[in-house]
């Protein structure tokens, strides 16, 4: 890949039927680790996201809070940017589908230009549907009668609406994922996409009657009777979220990207990896890049949800371990792509052993030393076997980090920065600056050169080890990587992950613990 590419990226945008609970968190932070680290790669990334406004889930939910859709949308939809604000989530967009002047138009271009490719028609139709994924669902997709994912009866809708001609762009969507234009990742998610288009493809409802959707909506457009469906809404906010079909953001973030990556949860793959494309080739507009599916924090093997009583508020985890405390335990420690249960014990531990215990106390007991005895400035790494050794696993990290990045692996990326961690934290042990510096205070002045040069050679090549962690954690721990850089006084402006390759001269200082003991939070 093009490192001065344009990117667009975009976190899914979610129901606001209720407050956001762990799992949005989740998403938010991957995108925004892969975001930061197309930044970091000297691209020029486009990273959005938002909320889904227009459903009949978030009229159901303002029906039994016994107040209007917008009222619910806008409160709701308040929380969740409020949620990626303190997450610390960098989005350059956050549209709100029901409120965002760019939305309607957007949706009514991308519709006109389906009709006008003759794929839009009206049909009456009978079928089952789940308000919980907001579709139709086969009678093979059923278990036990019901909705796989959701629980609960089934609608039975009966009513004519408007459809869209998916069957037409089967063999074209098949051929996008096979050959890895359209790339899905994890394999076995593309696998399972296949799989389905080899089933057959069938057209789809893409609009609703005005009653059944309680007049809340887009309205079809020459159709004031029909809503427009919920997803073919959604997915267009994509588009108008770049200003489609005149914004200049448009033309530059997505025609002209050449990554346009999507982050998801995988129960909505269909939607993203069946529908999305269908409706772009229609339009006579480009193919994401890439699909990005993520695994589910489970509880007790439950998928979170507030209908099922188990969510997880990531509010009072942020307040408890720290906003990157819980970004390291999101993208760390639970698989990025398998759905991973969430054990609050994991990230006391997490936290306490590897962020508090590795990291944090190795910059403090090395900024302290640095300042205590006067290491600054220009400093010599030393080039014995144990530096050559640490600047090996140093290359490892970076490596892995970029691999883990481009893999969609994120929990495989912190583990080998932690590894490196590690290996400094070894270093400290054998090299034993502080045992370095007791006997420098205690040596006769003539015999302290020596244990000043070696107690230096111990000190610069710990300075040089926290500078890489910080450059290599940038796009996980944002927040952690600026502190650390700003202890040893290094600016911001740093990139150059490479061991020895620092830009600048260090100025260690003295600071707060960058992660308290969980009593004194």
């Amino acid at each position: 890949m093009n490192d001065s590419a344009r990117s667009f990226v975009s976190a899914a945008i979610p129901y606001v039927n209720s407050t956001p609970h762990l799992g949005h968190a989740l998403e938010l932070v991957q995108a925004d680790a892969l975001a930061r680290y197309h930044r970091g790669r000297g691209r020029d990334v486009r990273f959005t996201t938002g909320t889904d406004d227009n459903s009949l889930k978030n009229v159901r939910a303002a029906e039994r809070e016994h107040t209007t859709p917008a009222e619910l949308v806008g409160r709701y939809g308040g929380e969740f940017r409020r949620l990626a604000d303190a997450l610390h989530v960098s989005y350059d967009d956050f549209l709100h589908t029901a409120s965002d002047a760019r939305h309607v138009p957007a949706v009514h271009e991308l519709w006109r230009r389906c009709q006008a490719a003759g794929d839009v028609y009206r049909k009456s139709y009978r079928g089952l549907y789940c308000v919980g994924c907001e579709h139709f669902l086969r009678e093979s997709e059923l278990i036990d009668g019901g909705c796989p994912v959701h629980p609960g009866p089934l609608e039975v809708v009966e009513e004519e609406n408007w459809f869209f001609r998916l069957s037409r762009y089967e063999s074209a969507i098949l051929e996008a994922i096979d050959s890895d234009r359209l790339r899905i990742s994890p394999k076995e998610r593309k696998r399972e996409v296949c799989r389905f288009i080899e089933g057959g493809l069938t057209d789809f409802s893409i609009s609703r009657s005005r009653a059944r959707a309680g007049g809340w909506g887009i309205p079809v457009p020459g159709d004031e009777s029909q809503i427009v469906y919920v997803w073919f809404d959604a997915l267009a906010s994509y588009l108008s979220n770049l200003g489609f079909p005149n914004g200049t953001d448009y033309e530059r973030y997505w025609p002209s990207a050449l990554e346009r990556e999507h982050v998801i949860g995988k129960d909505i793959v269909r939607f993203h990896a069946l529908y999305w494309p269908a409706i772009l080739l229609s339009a006579g507009l480009p193919l994401p890049t890439s699909l990005r599916v993520h695994g589910h924090i489970t509880r007790d093997g439950e998928k979170l949800g507030k209908s099922r009583g188990n969510a997880i508020d990531p509010w009072q985890l942020a307040e408890r371990y720290g906003v990157d405390g819980l970004r390291y335990y999101l993208l760390g420690q639970l698989h990025t792509t398998k759905d991973s249960d969430f054990k609050e014990d994991l990230l006391r531990a997490a936290y306490s052993s590897e962020l508090a215990g590795k990291l944090g106390n190795l910059l403090q007991r090395v900024t302290t030393l640095c300042v205590r005895h006067g290491v600054s400035g220009v400093l010599t790494l030393p080039l014995g076997p144990r530096e050559a050794s640490l600047a090996d696993v140093a290359r490892e990290a970076a490596r892995a980090v970029d691999a883990g990045l481009e893999a969609f692996a994120f929990q495989d990326a912190l583990r080998a920065v932690f590894e490196f961690v590690t290996a400094a934290n070894r270093y400290a042990d054998e090299s034993a600056p502080w045992r370095l510096a007791k006997l420098r205070e205690n040596a006769p002045p003539l015999k302290r050169a020596p244990l000043d040069t070696a107690l230096h050679a111990s000190l610069a090549a710990l300075i040089e080890s926290l500078r890489v962690s910080a450059l290599l954690l940038r796009p996980f721990l944002p927040t952690t990587s600026n502190a650390i850089l700003n202890r040893l006084g290094y600016a911001d402006t740093e990139t150059n992950a490479t061991f020895g390759g620092a830009s600048g001269e260090p100025k260690p200082r003295l600071g707060d613990v960058l992660f308290p003991p969980l009593e004194r939070r």
